[in-house]
């Protein structure tokens, strides 16, 4: 198989996990502000996983640019991503109609933390085909983001049921953290 093909095939995924999460998205009953303000938990929850999902996009495109031959394992380690990506929607839809509560946060948390072992699974897997002296090994070096966001995700797992806004608050700070430009991966590839 073809990287491209790959590549098009997560990227029909990514897409679909999108649109479910915008339908989710209900019109609100009512034509004043308080009738919009009482989805405010429905967007911002919305938001924060459209930023998650955006984020993995951006990542696995340039990862599958940095490797050269897909393999079995390779589909298999990028399956198992796809599918903890795909649970998203649902934990997003559970944290946001019940108001950040302790165990759909915690759930949420969970959502976050399987893409991210997975992710780390699919740079593994390729890693291992293509050498630890590859170009994407050299460039994902010591992978101090990758490292450090399942033990965020970990720690604010467990505070979700002591304060749900705090874990809230580590889900957006590890997003934030992921969105300042990576160039590991293209500075390899313009070499």
């Amino acid at each position: 198989m073809s990287k491209e093909r790959l590549a098009a095939f997560s990227d029909g995924v990514i897409a679909i996990i999108i649109t479910i999460m915008v339908l989710e998205l209900h019109v609100p009953h009512g034509d004043d502000w308080s009738a919009l303000s009482k989805l405010w938990p429905i967007f911002l929850s919305y938001v924060l996983s459209f930023l998650y999902i955006a984020i993995y996009w951006n990542n696995h495109h340039h990862l599958l640019h940095a490797f050269k031959q897909v393999n079995g394992r390779i589909l298999w380690a990028n399956t198992h991503l796809l599918f903890w990506l795909s649970l998203i929607p649902f934990a997003t839809g559970w944290m946001g109609e019940n108001n950040f509560a302790e165990v759909p946060t915690a759930v949420y948390g969970v959502a976050l933390f399987m893409p991210a072992v997975a992710y780390y699974i699919l740079q593994f897997t390729i890693i291992q085909s293509e050498g630890r002296a590859s170009g994407l090994a050299r460039a994902i070096g010591s992978n101090f983001k990758g490292k450090i966001s399942p033990i965020l995700y970990g720690a604010a797992i467990g505070l979700a049921f002591i304060e749900p806004w705090i874990s809230c608050g580590i889900y957006t700070f590890v997003a934030l953290m992921w969105l300042v430009p990576d160039r590991r991966i293209e500075k390899i590839l313009s070499d």
